[in-house]
């Protein structure tokens, strides 16, 4: 079993300068944690730091297994996503591809996933010619192809339309009820509401406030907090 994550005293730098940290916290494994906080609070670092694409410069962070083969059951969705100059369906099916998974197999997985996610239509598309939403519906599908225990998604919304936005919700809330484990950055208060059951307020490269999202939404525990939901500029 992958979870609990229990990280203390964790803390990237860069150039001398401490992105995050020290970051405390503890994720179970269940459910959806949402990162929130203002530009430049440093969401995505953290996503980074917890994933293993950061350096961790202090603290520990550990899972209830090996590294490697914690990052194995791992995914990871970038705001932006990347698209290999391929098409619809050979970028989905290769995750599979380099684990080593029979060619074939890994092509009819990869439809099957298309259709999962609104795609079926343009399998054969070259994916770099999607639009935004179907490019990120493209990266969810690569993403959860290997089955992982959890996935890491950036923004995944930021920049859609309202449809898009509802089709990738769609997808995450179906994954996190088949019991996959999400933590994701949002600039979407919407959206925080719709699809977490827990909220990290990070601000300054720290934890600020953690909790249940009810309870943070209805009664945030803190000043900046409450003034983050209010609309205001916090820093």
């Amino acid at each position: 079993m992958l979870f609990p994550l229990q990280v203390k005293g964790a803390e990237t730098r860069r150039r001398g300068k401490t992105l995050i940290g020290p970051v405390s916290m503890y994720l179970s494994g269940e459910g959806a944690t949402v990162i929130i906080g203002p530009n430049g609070s440093g969401k995505t670092t953290l996503l980074n730091l917890l994933h293993g694409t950061a350096r961790l410069h202090a603290g520990t962070i550990e899972w209830q297994v090996p590294i490697a083969e914690a990052r194995a059951v791992q995914s990871f969705v970038f705001q932006r996503p990347v698209m290999l100059r391929r098409s619809v369906v050979d970028n989905i099916a290769y995750p599979l591809l380099i684990r080593g998974v029979a060619k074939q197999k890994a092509l009819a997985q990869a439809r099957d996933w298309a259709t999962r996610v609104g795609l079926g239509d343009v399998t054969e598309r070259a994916a770099p010619n999607l639009s935004g939403g179907e490019q990120q519906k493209l990266a969810l599908a690569r993403a959860f192809i290997t089955e992982p225990q959890v996935v890491f998604l950036d923004e995944p919304c930021a920049s859609l339309d309202g449809r898009a936005t509802a089709d990738i919700e769609a997808i995450l809330q179906d994954q996190k009820v088949h019991g996959t484990r999400l933590v994701m950055s949002t600039h979407n208060m919407g959206q925080a509401r719709r699809l977490a059951d827990e909220i990290v307020f990070l601000r300054g490269g720290q934890v600020h406030e953690t909790g249940p999202a009810r309870q943070f939404f209805d009664a945030p525990q803190s000043d900046a907090a409450r003034a983050f939901l209010n609309g205001d500029i916090v820093e």
